[in-house]
């Protein structure tokens, strides 16, 4: 299992590489929670995810054979665009395999930065299997998109910035509310906050239907949800946690909270509206467990993660003009 040494050598390689995202505050926010909000904007972080980080601290450490021999991933969006950038960076060839109904932005983006896409159907392909395929045959490096020791030390240093930003400016929160898939994101940055804020609660946030890690923490036993389910944050559709990242985040988090569709696209006008933000619907469930009441905010410091910002713009448009 990774430790907190493993994410502070993650921020040195990641220094001048990905942002350092302010931690922000916001007037309506704060009424709205009746406390105050630390919001963390890695909808801002490059290639508009947190997933840069992640990315390059693995590709960043393969040895120069197998940097020669390119990688494989698979992803919705995030990581794939986060791989391609880091291997951009690092003149190393890459290629994922995405659902070919993944948002248009995050296709589009991931071919701009160099990556090979293989297109596979959500419901009906084995996205992991596919990508073991290609790498066997290429012998190329395969990059997970969370279920990875230095995938999971680079989303920490999330985790450890917030706490290092909130502590200089003498607001180390209560509770903070981080987004959750796999789980890659909650658990790096759970461990790095529980190094700095040892008293700190800390709670994943995930759609309804793809409450895997929720179901999971009521049980102490990785569940796997159903093939058939779906939602509208793309990023967040895995069907059950790592092997991983659910042990970390067995140790670290306070519990799991869930949003719905409906409340995620309220949190989407919300940033809009009053963050001024462009935020995707996985970017959104903490942002959207604050607004509606999810856990208790009033009185307390709560930060929040917003995790992306690749929304296709159709999309955006029609969340925007629905009525609150």
């Amino acid at each position: 299992m990774i430790n907190i040494a493993d994410i502070e050598q993650a921020a040195l390689r990641l220094d001048g590489v990905s942002l350092s995202t302010p931690l922000l505050q916001n007037f309506d926010l704060d009424r709205v929670a009746r406390g105050r909000v630390l919001i963390k904007p890695e909808n801002l972080q490059v290639t508009g995810s947190f997933k840069i980080r992640g990315a390059y601290n693995r590709l960043s450490q393969l040895t120069n054979a197998e940097m020669a021999n390119g990688v494989v991933a698979w992803s919705s969006g995030n990581h794939a665009q986060g791989v391609a950038a880091a291997g951009a960076m690092l003149n190393i060839r890459t290629t994922i395999v995405m659902p070919d109904d993944a948002p248009k932005v995050k296709i589009d983006n991931t071919r701009r930065l160099g990556g090979e896409i293989i297109s596979y159907d959500r419901y009906k392909g084995d996205r992991e299997a596919i990508a073991i395929e290609i790498a066997r045959e290429r012998c190329a490096e395969l990059v997970p998109s969370y279920d990875h020791e230095q995938i999971i030390a680079g989303q920490g240093t999330v985790g450890l910035e917030l706490a290092e930003d909130a502590i200089e400016m003498g607001l180390p929160p209560d509770q903070v509310l981080i987004p959750c898939g796999g789980g890659g994101l909650s658990s790096g940055s759970a461990l790095a906050l529980k190094s700095r804020l040892s008293n700190i609660d800390i709670f994943a946030v995930e759609p309804l239907n793809f409450d895997d890690t929720a179901r999971s923490f009521e049980t102490g036993q990785r569940q796997r949800i159903s093939d058939d389910v779906s939602s509208i944050c793309d990023a967040l559709q895995t069907p059950m946690p790592g092997e991983i990242t659910f042990g970390i985040n067995q140790l670290h988090l306070k519990g799991v909270l869930t949003v719905t569709d409906e409340e995620v696209r309220a949190a989407i006008r919300f940033a809009f509206r009053y963050l001024k933000f462009v935020v995707e619907p996985g970017g959104a469930v903490a942002l959207a467990a604050v607004l509606f009441g999810k856990l208790e905010t009033a009185g307390k410091t709560t930060a929040i993660v917003i995790s992306g910002g690749n929304i296709d713009m159709d999309l955006f448009a029609e969340i925007q003009t629905e009525l609150d």
